[in-house]
């Protein structure tokens, strides 16, 4: 795997990514009884956007840096500015904060974090960085091993109900991924039927996405729909058009936290052709 998130940091996807996700983990803290989140992909937690290999790509000049400059945003998008400043000097972005590190500073103390990553330098990394944090645990290992392992998750003696699975793998062989993802989803939600799982997804040419949103709508959730933000035509195989977030078992009204904020990115991020999409596969009853 040569895979490597520091060229991508704090880009359009990441932009949508981190927003869905804080959504998602803050309507897991209107209940005070713990929950747990399982990032599957987790990364090194943390990349310096002055990085060599940031410089190279500059994807976040035209993500995180672009909304950024922004003087007014809907909510969501404004509580993930400040996540991201919260690791940064006052009035500069020098770091971008990955998921694992924007759930691990989110947590209260009776929740838990799993963080799995199988690149070694990587992982070594996110060891360090929450090193000090008992609420978290690394895992140098398979996602999707993990998914099997951990879940149902336990504090103690004690069976967690609640929580979210996030998965987001790098997608180098990208028609490979997409079995194995709806695989694993098909055991987990089986091990743990009341959990919120989210799936980042590219988007190159859309249809190459259809069978699996077929796949998905099959899956033994209450509920699923599709958040998706393009920042040009979907026509391209050789570049990262968009990408989306694919919601299994979301908590209540999420998709009208994030209805407002797509938008906006379209507006702020998109080129000529931009587009979003918020669409259920599988609507509440």
């Amino acid at each position: 795997m040569n895979y490597r998130h520091a060229f991508h940091a704090g880009n359009h996807a990441d932009v949508l990514k981190h927003i869905v996700l804080l959504a998602i983990v803050d309507a897991l803290k209107r209940k005070e009884t713990p929950f747990f989140v399982l990032d599957t992909h987790a990364g090194r937690g943390r990349y310096l956007l002055g990085g060599v290999e940031s410089r190279k790509t500059s994807e976040a000049e035209d993500g995180v840096f672009k909304l950024a400059g922004e003087p007014r945003l809907p909510e969501p998008a404004e509580r993930y500015l400040r996540a991201v400043e919260a690791n940064n000097p006052v009035g500069v972005l020098v770091a971008y904060p990955g998921s694992p590190l924007l759930v691990g500073q989110a947590l209260r103390e009776q929740d838990r974090l799993a963080a799995c990553e199988l690149q070694p330098e990587e992982a070594q990394a996110l060891k360090e960085l929450f090193a000090h944090d008992g609420r978290v645990a690394v895992h140098a290992r398979d996602g999707y091993a993990a998914m099997k392992a951990l879940l149902p998750p336990r504090i103690g003696d004690t069976r967690i109900a609640r929580g979210l699975v996030l998965i987001d793998p790098p997608y180098e062989a990208q028609d490979a991924e997409y079995p194995r993802i709806i695989a694993a989803l098909r055991e987990a939600m089986g091990r743990w039927p009341g959990a919120t799982y989210a799936v980042w997804y590219p988007i190159k040419q859309r249809r190459s996405l259809l069978p699996f949103f077929r796949k998905a709508a099959a899956l033994p959730a209450k509920a699923s729909f599709v958040a998706e933000l393009q920042v040009r035509p979907d026509d391209s195989p050789l570049r990262l058009n968009g990408s989306g977030m694919l919601v299994l078992n979301p908590p209540w009204q999420l998709e009208q936290a994030i209805a407002p904020v797509l938008p906006v990115l379209q507006k702020v991020l998109g080129e000529p052709g931009a587009g979003t999409r918020l669409e259920w596969l599988h609507a509440p009853a």
